[in-house]
């Protein structure tokens, strides 16, 4: 109390010395910067005239791609406020699988139009205001303008799946690939869930794209542990030992004294009698296959071979589980308790070679609840490339199934939305309707940039998209291409409605969340105790504002 009137009744906050704290306008200053700079980095790669980045790490580990949130994730950002507009990256990647750079551009535009409104003393929860509102009109819309899609409509699954890897070096091959994941998606759907961890996506380098398959079944990167094994089972019953083909040691360390030989010997022809029991149990159930969590003895494997069944050891926990969904298999945690009720079934199991390598094919099941895909292309980079684009189409496809929505694309739902919030602006009172106008203007950061990542003029494309929505064509996108205003429905280029949805509400929220941080209080270097004496050593996270500086050197590497 006493303190309080020595400083005239103003409030005294207590820091330490290398306390770093930013405040009012300057510290809103810096993480709107930060978001843009975030937004920027990726702004280039949108659309299906982006362009690639290349990223280097400090081991050499080379990374061409233009997926945004693959970009934001191996960049190495340091800022606390850059790295929340990165989490909007990641969220848009989890809940539906693509989108993920619209997003973030999005979040860079809300932020920028909101610097404009900051400095003519707008405050910063009317913005906030506003633009929760502005969201909450746009998702109702967005609700209106939604095509309703059947989940058996393979045709339009085909195109949103296209759409999805268009611009992602999948072009050439994207019919075939586009085609490959429809099927991929339908065929591992349940009932209430579509899981696409049951489309398994295996890499080959080596031919070209349009060279990939896709594999009712489930190929496991493994080969039979013995040579004298067959090399393929037709009509096969298939088990799963969740454990090990192998003698069980003793849970505690035990000493025994061999006096005679013949002691040594009866050791070793119980391990074997062991051994071979377990064999004959396998034989007994009916297995022509089976795939070990664990390891296999040698003697055990000799057994396996007599019987005329293929083994395969040391098989991942995930591929177990593809392969129980896939053949009907009920794992089991040891030998003894297999019977012939926890056997599944596969037409066919074969040893293949695959670009050099040796996989087993599981294929021909009753119901292929798994799947996997096998990618071709000439060099790692190209492939795991592919490899990102189908991860977006999957995504699309099963968040299509699951919504039944789509909108058109090609800027499309963002030049509608636009003039649809410009019109709401106007029942909206207060200072909060600048805010759902600058939402407005933000919105049309996404057609403006394909238009620019396609060589094409922004203003005339702008002013042409606005000028087809204004007679009703709520489809009408730009063609990227030609640089035409077209009817995107009727291109087939779609987009599931959850993409637009979840990106403008995860944009607001990250957006809000910057403008109403006024206070930026970086702690100071931690003391860390010497293990040799008692002397502080200086360490621990740098500044906010330094925090910063990191982050655009770590961009400017890159850029």
């Amino acid at each position: 109390m006493t303190m309080a009137q020595q400083m005239g009744n103003q409030p005294l906050i207590v820091l330490s010395e290398d306390s770093q704290r930013t405040s009012g306008k300057d510290a809103q200053s810096m993480n709107i910067q930060a978001g843009k700079a975030v937004a920027e980095s990726v702004r280039t790669t949108l659309g299906p005239k982006g362009m690639d980045k290349m990223l280097v790490d400090s081991t050499g580990n080379v990374i061409v791609t233009n997926d945004g949130v693959t970009l934001l994730s191996e960049m190495e950002i340091d800022h606390p406020a850059a790295d929340m507009i990165v989490e909007v990256a990641e969220t848009q990647e989890d809940e539906v699988g693509d989108g993920t750079t619209s997003a973030v551009v999005v979040s860079g535009e809300l932020l920028s139009q909101a610097e404009d409104l900051l400095e003519q003393d707008i405050h910063a929860t009317t913005l906030a205001q506003g633009y929760r509102q502005a969201a909450a009109e746009a998702t109702a819309v967005l609700e209106d303008i939604a095509i309703d899609v059947d989940e058996d409509d393979t045709e339009i699954l085909e195109q949103i799946a296209a759409t999805a890897m268009t611009g992602k070096g999948a072009e050439n091959a994207k019919n075939l690939l586009s085609d490959l994941v429809v099927k991929a998606v339908q065929t591992v759907a349940d009932e209430d869930e579509i899981d696409t961890d049951n489309v398994s996506v295996e890499k080959v380098v080596g031919g070209s794209i349009d060279e990939s398959e896709l594999v009712e079944g489930v190929i496991v990167d493994k080969e039979r542990v013995s040579e004298n094994m067959p090399y393929f089972a037709e009509d096969a019953s298939v088990a799963i030992i969740d454990g090990d083909l192998e003698i069980k040691e003793t849970e505690i360390d035990a000493e025994v004294n061999v006096t005679d030989p013949d002691q040594l010997q009866q050791f070793l022809d119980q391990e074997e009698a062991q051994l071979r029991e377990m064999a004959e149990t396998i034989a007994d159930a009916g297995a022509d296959v089976v795939f070990v969590d664990g390891g296999i003895d040698d003697m055990a494997q000799h057994y396996l071979a007599q019987e005329g069944i293929i083994a395969v050891r040391r098989v991942k926990s995930s591929d177990q589980t593809q392969l129980a969904r896939s053949t009907g298999a009920k794992p089991v945690s040891s030998v003894e308790d297999l019977t012939e009720d926890h056997l599944g079934f596969a037409g066919s199991v074969a040893q293949k070679e695959i670009a050099g390598d040796q996989r087993i094919f599981v294929e021909d099941v009753d119901d292929a609840k798994a799947v996997t895909l096998i990618l071709r292309g000439g060099t790692e980079h190209v492939i795991d490339e592919v490899d990102r684009a189908i991860e977006d189409s999957l995504g699309v496809v099963r968040t299509t199934i699951e919504d039944g929505k789509v909108l058109a694309g090609g800027g499309a739902p963002e030049v509608e939305l636009s003039l649809a919030l410009r019109d709401y602006a106007d029942s909206v009172g207060g200072r909060e309707q600048l805010a759902v106008e600058a939402f407005a203007d933000a919105l049309e950061v996404i057609p403006r940039t394909l238009a620019e990542n396609a060589g094409l003029d922004p203003i005339d494309s702008l002013v042409e998209l606005r000028a087809e929505h204004d007679s009703g064509n709520t489809a009408s996108g730009l063609d990227a291409y030609t640089g035409d205003t077209i009817d995107m429905a009727d291109e087939g280029v779609y987009e599931p409605l959850r993409i637009k949805t979840q990106a403008i509400e995860s944009a607001t929220e990250a957006a809000v969340m910057l403008l109403r941080i006024d206070d930026v209080i970086a702690a100071g270097d931690l003391a860390v105790a010497d293990d040799d004496d008692d002397d502080d050593m200086p360490g621990g996270p740098g500044g906010a504002p330094g925090g910063m500086g990191g982050m655009g050197g770590g961009m400017g590497g890159m850029m």
